[in-house]
This record gives structure tokens, C-alpha cells and sequence, in this order.
């Protein structure tokens, strides 16, 4: 396909998704044609995109021009090699996510099949348009269609008040961020006295001083931060994700978070000039601790859903720690470092895009075959689920960063910026910053721990209920998009040079330095961002490693110990009774992090006592932010309605008498 036509070819594939969307209205109720036809043909449009997204890395950028919008204010569209990373991202992992919503959605799950349709492909063309949107105006028309219609897809189910809750709460964080971009988009045209062309191109030749320059970045990291789920502003995140169906948090999660971050790097490094060094340590200390703060939470979760979006948000706070040393290095001109935790942070952005994705995935799989989804209510579906169990540990160990995946790759690239910054002009910084990489080696250390107890509690052991004895593995159609799924995850991991080597377009775009020489020198199968004397790392040579350990350990076993074979009752402590209650729970697998991190946590006990006639012991832990926070503001939100409403006494008088206040006011304001 002729690069000329590429963002031609992606507007089509916005406009055939939209249309699917259309023929799914047109016959809301026929669920099997929803499913097995139109589904599909939506995936087959993502890898057309993901294609095309591709295909155009390194290539001329290319513009349009659509004369849609109000008069004298068309939609410009830009694809560049930034754009085309997220639509590559958008593609491919919304294919996948699309062929297993051809096998998961049913009839009576809540919102008509059919307006289900309609909403899932409007929010695919729409996260389309925003990676393509050139100007401020199409850009928020295309995040506020991006935000309805997610909204509509968390209430699916909205038959539950506290679906409702949750969709709500969504709605007003995101409005919130829209709110803040606006007023960042609204800096960089005229923050400086310009012409007021809200053309992003105009918005680069705008010469902002450092005081506006760092409002419009301040805004664009609250609004683009809050869709993203960083600290404050994550409390939808857990709420959204449990409520939505799998496929739709997997959207929003593996896909949606990632345009958040495309529009924090478009602003950061595209428009608004050049960066002030204390940027990068605000995005540095924001992630840290919205990095450390998803993973203390997701590892005491008793919800497999609200594990795995503690999780997101822990590693949309790595991608906020690479964007703030990626500024901080660039501020510095220290562009081969710049360049290194950028790459990172696209890297993560696909990794997480795809190990992220498949584990939603895995859990909507699970939740129906078994419809639960507290963790202490499973266990032992290895048995019953195979497909479904051994394609989640390849995402269970991409997402603990261990190799030879792809969240190894992304989350060693970030460890090495790191260690390879000991030289900033600046005495503090080279203070903090080990600080910061030991932090970032103990989000990784707790992650592997979260995923350990995400995958043993769910598939390992014995099944804690006899209902489990029921559960039946993934259809033909959800195999097929976990597996491609997989298959992203396993290419991402093996493969890091040739992927660099692709996505060093975008980074040389922002930072006019990139890693492709380095990378190029020492063959696909080696990946050497510096130098292979300071650090390298061969996947290839890891996995066939890894594999042949395997094999050899298990010959050994079976053939050098002359092929005896003993079966007998595990050792149990001395105890006689084996059976699911022997086996650790979720809230018993988390209590070191707990009693560890107690301060980070607001906890709730319920202690069994003489007078309960089942006694249990269960511990609830909520969101200090809630109560540090939301509560007040909700609670000063409702005091002064209560008096405002007494302005509405329902008397004509009253209303007049405020009317003459007024005039008399305005009429003194006015006097010369």
C-alpha cells in the first residue's frame, strides 16, 4: 500500500467502524449476527490499521484536511511516526481484543447487543481520531466521543446501582481532565498574546515564555493524567474496570490509557517548546508514586478485575517515571539518555498494551465459566480451563517484567536510563534519581509478587467451590483472540531490537536522537541500547535456554531416575485434612504486604467473635484518597447546594427582589 494513502486507508477504517456500529443498530436484538459477523469484520479493520500504522513508521508525514467540523473550522489531520506507533498499538491489540468479543458477548448481559455494537466501534474509531486529530478542535471532539462512548460501555450492565456509581464516576474524572486539556490547548494559542490558531501546527510557532510554556505542560499533565489514572485522579480506574465487560476493560486498559499518554508526549515534546528540567522531576515523582501506590493495592486485592486495574495503574506510573526522565535528559541536551527512556516508554506503552489486554481477557473468560469473581471463591481451574491458564501465565509473567517477554524488554530499558545517569549537571538530581530506580526495582519485585497470587489463587491448587467442577474452558473464538494476544506478547519479548529498530522513528522525531545505530550494529537477536560492555541482553539465547532447561530437567527426571514413579499424599504439617480451606487465601497471600505497608492502607477488620454462629475473618482495604480527598469535596459540593437551594424560595416577590439587587449592583459597578 502506498504510504501516500495510509491516513486516507485509516480514515476509511474510522468510517467502516462507525458503519459496523450503524448495522449493529439496525438489528439490535440479532445477537448471532452481532457477534459472528459484524465483531469480526471489526477486527479485520483494526490489523488493516495496525498495518497501515506500521507500515507508515519512518515514512513523510502525511496531513488532511476534513471540512466537517463548524464553518471556518475543519478538522486538520496529521499522521506522523508518533501517531503511528499508538495506531499500530490500536490495531493490533483492539483486533485481538475485537475476535474474542465475537465469543464473549451475549444476549441479556444489560445494554441490546446491537447499541452495544453501536458504542464498542464508535469508541474504536474515536481513539482513532484522536491519535490522527492536527488541531485542538478535532482533537476534543474526538476525546469527548472517546469518553461517551467508554461511559456507555462501563454501564453496560446498568441495571446495578453500582455500575451506575462507577460510570458515573468515570464520566466526571474524565470531563474534569477534558476540562484541563482545553485550558492547556487554550495556553498554548494565545498564552503569549498569538494569533489564536488552534492548529497544533500553529501551536508549535507560538514562542511561549516559561511561564506559560509550564501552565499549558501543568494542565496537560492533570488532564491527560487523569484519563491515564494517575495519582489523585485514579479513583475511577478500580471502580470502571470490575463494572465494564472483560473486552471493554481491556479496550480501556491495554488501548484508551495509552491515547492519555500519546497526548502527555504530544504536548510535552511536541508542542509546547522546549522542556524546563523541574517537568521531568514533577512527571518522575508522580509516577513513582502512582507506580508504587497501584502495586501495594493490587497485591492485596480480593477481585481478580480490580487486581488488574490496581496493576494498569502501576504501570501507567512507570510510563509517567520514563516521560520524566526522558524531559529531564532532554532539558539537559543529554539526548542519547533522552532517547533511551523514551524508547522505554514506548515500549511499555506495547508491551503493557498486550500482556494487559490478555489478562482482562483471561478473567472475562473465567468469570464466565464460572461467575465469580472473588478470588477466594476459585482455585484449581487449571484443570477445567487449560487453554485459558496457560495463555494468562503468558501474561502473568510479561506483566511481572520477567523474561523473556515483552514487559522484561520495556521495564529493563527503563532500569537502565536509570543507571546509565549519573552524570546531571545537577547535585540533587543525582541524589534522587537512585532513589527513584531502587523504588522502580521494588515496584518490580512487588508486581511479580501480584501476579503470583493473581494466578495461583485463580488456577493452581484445589477449587475452593464444588459449583467449579462445572467450569468449561474459552470457545473457538475467545482461544483465538487470547491467542493473538499472546502472540504480540511472546514477538514483543524475543524480538526487541527489530521492534526499536521500528519505533526509533518517533523518538528521533521528538528528540532528534534515537538508538537505531547502536541497536542495528549488534544484530536482531542482541539488544545493546548503549553498549554491549555496559549492558545487553539477548533474548533469543534466553529463550532457547530456558526451553532446553526444561526439556533436559524433565528427561532426567523421567528417564535417570530409571522411570519409577511414587504417588503420595503431599506432606500436610502432620494434619489429616487436605482440602481447599488448607489452602492459602487472598487475604491470608497479602498479609506480610499488609502488616508492612499498613500505613498505606485504610483497613477494615471484621473479627470473628463467641456470639457469631459462622465466624469468619475478613479485611476490606479502601483508598485512603477517598477519605482524604473525594469525601470532603463531595461533602463541601453538597453543603453549598443545600444553600443555594434555599435561594428558591418558589415566591414571585423573592425573584423580583433578587432582580432589583442585581440591577442596583450592576448599576453601581457602572456609575463613571
Amino acid at each position: 500500500m502506498p504510504s501516500l494513502l495510509a491516513i486516507d486507508t485509516l480514515l476509511i477504517a474510522a468510517c467502516v467502524w462507525a458503519i459496523l456500529g450503524l448495522a449493529g443498530l439496525m438489528a439490535p436484538r440479532k445477537t448471532r449476527f452481532i457477534a459472528k459477523t459484524l465483531f469480526p469484520l471489526g477486527a479485520l479493520v483494526s490489523v488493516l490499521a495496525g498495518i497501515v500504522g506500521l507500515a507508515s513508521l519512518g515514512a513523510t508525514s502525511q496531513t488532511a484536511v476534513l471540512v466537517i467540523g463548524l464553518p471556518d473550522l475543519p478538522f486538520h489531520l496529521r499522521l506522523d511516526n508518533l501517531s503511528a506507533i499508538f495506531v499500530t498499538l490500536l490495531g493490533f491489540v483492539s483486533a485481538g481484543i475485537s475476535i474474542f468479543a465475537a465469543g464473549y458477548f451475549r444476549q441479556g448481559e444489560g445494554t441490546a447487543p446491537g447499541l452495544l455494537c453501536f458504542e464498542y466501534h464508535i469508541f474504536l474509531a474515536s481513539m482513532l481520531l484522536v491519535l490522527l486529530a492536527d488541531d485542538a478542535y478535532a482533537f476534543m471532539v474526538a476525546w469527548e466521543t472517546m469518553a461517551l462512548s467508554s461511559f456507555f460501555l462501563v454501564t453496560t450492565d446498568h441495571r446495578h446501582e453500582t455500575i451506575r456509581r462507577a460510570g458515573f464516576l468515570y464520566l466526571l474524572i474524565a470531563h474534569i481532565g477534558a476540562i484541563a486539556i482545553l485550558l492547556s490547548f487554550g495556553v498554548m494559542t494565545g498564552g503569549a498574546g498569538g494569533s489564536g490558531d488552534y492548529s497544533f501546527a500553529g501551536m508549535r510557532a507560538q514562542q511561549l515564555s516559561p511561564f506559560w510554556s509550564s501552565a499549558a505542560y501543568l494542565l496537560a499533565l492533570v488532564g491527560f493524567g487523569a484519563k491515564a489514572g494517575l495519582l489523585p485522579l485514579h479513583v475511577w480506574l478500580p471502580e470502571a474496570h470490575p463494572a465494564a465487560p472483560s473486552p471493554v476493560s481491556a479496550l480501556m486498559s491495554g488501548v484508551m490509557l495509552k491515547t492519555a499518554i500519546y497526548g502527555l508526549l504530544r504536548v510535552s515534546f511536541d508542542l509546547v517548546g522546549t522542556p524546563i528540567w523541574w517537568w521531568g522531576v514533577v512527571a518522575l515523582a508522580i509516577g513513582l508514586a502512582t507506580a508504587l501506590f497501584g502495586v501495594l493495592y493490587s497485591t492485596v486485592q480480593s477481585d481478580m478485575k480490580r487486581l488488574l486495574a490496581y496493576s494498569s495503574i502501576e504501570n501507567i506510573g512507570l510510563l509517567a517515571i520514563g516521560i520524566g526522565l526522558a524531559l529531564i535528559f532532554h532539558s539537559y541536551r543529554m539526548e542519547a539518555l533522552a532517547a533511551l527512556a523514551l524508547t522505554a516508554v514506548f515500549y511499555h506503552c506495547l508491551a503493557h498494551a498486550g500482556f494487559k489486554s490478555l489478562l482482562f481477557l483471561c478473567t472475562g473468560s473465567v468469570l464466565h465459566a464460572t461467575k465469580e469473581r472473588s478470588l477466594g471463591k476459585l482455585g484449581g481451574l487449571i484443570h477445567r480451563m487449560p487453554w485459558v491458564a496457560w495463555l494468562a501465565l503468558v501474561g502473568v509473567i510479561a506483566s511481572a517484567g520477567l523474561p523473556p517477554l515483552s514487559g522484561f524488554v520495556s521495564e529493563w530499558l527503563l532500569l537502565q536510563s536509570f543507571l546509565f545517569s549519573p552524570g546531571l549537571p545537577h547535585a540533587w538530581l543525582n541524589m534522587v534519581v537512585p532513589v527513584a530506580a531502587a523504588v522502580v526495582a521494588l515496584v518490580a519485585a512487588l508486581a511479580g509478587f501480584a501476579m503470583v497470587k493473581f494466578y495461583g489463587i485463580i488456577f493452581l491448587g484445589q477449587m475452593r467451590e464444588d459449583s467449579l467442577k462445572d467450569a468449561h474452558d474459552a470457545g473457538v473464538w475467545e482461544k483465538a483472540g487470547l491467542v493473538w494476544l499472546a502472540l504480540i506478547t511472546v514477538l514483543l519479548g524475543i524480538m526487541p531490537a527489530t521492534v526499536i529498530l521500528r519505533i526509533d522513528a518517533a523518538t528521533r522525531q521528538l528528540l532528534g536522537a534515537g538508538l537505531s545505530e547502536h541497536v542495528r550494529d549488534h544484530g536482531w537477536w542482541m539488544l545493546a541500547p548503549i553498549s554491549p560492555e555496559r549492558a545487553s541482553y539477548e533474548s533469543v539465547i534466553f529463550l532457547v535456554t530456558i526451553v532446553l532447561s526444561v526439556w533436559l530437567g524433565r528427561w532426567l527426571v523421567h528417564h535417570l531416575y530409571h522411570g519409577r514413579g511414587r504417588r503420595s499424599a503431599a506432606w500436610d504439617c502432620g494434619y489429616h485434612f487436605q482440602g481447599p480451606r488448607a489452602q492459602d487465601t487472598a487475604e491470608g497471600f497479602s498479609q506480610p504486604i499488609r502488616r508492612i505497608f499498613e500505613p498505606m492502607f485504610r483497613m477494615q477488620r471484621h473479627l470473628p467473635t463467641a456470639r457469631d454462629r459462622e465466624p469468619y475473618y475478613s479485611v476490606q482495604v479502601e483508598d485512603h484518597f477517598w477519605h482524604w480527598l473525594y469525601l470532603p469535596i463531595a461533602r463541601l459540593a453538597a453543603w453549598l447546594s443545600m444553600r443555594i437551594t434555599t435561594l428558591q424560595g418558589g415566591r414571585i416577590a423573592v425573584y423580583l427582589m433578587y432582580s432589583f439587587i442585581t440591577l442596583l449592583l450592576l448599576l453601581l459597578v457602572a456609575r463613571p
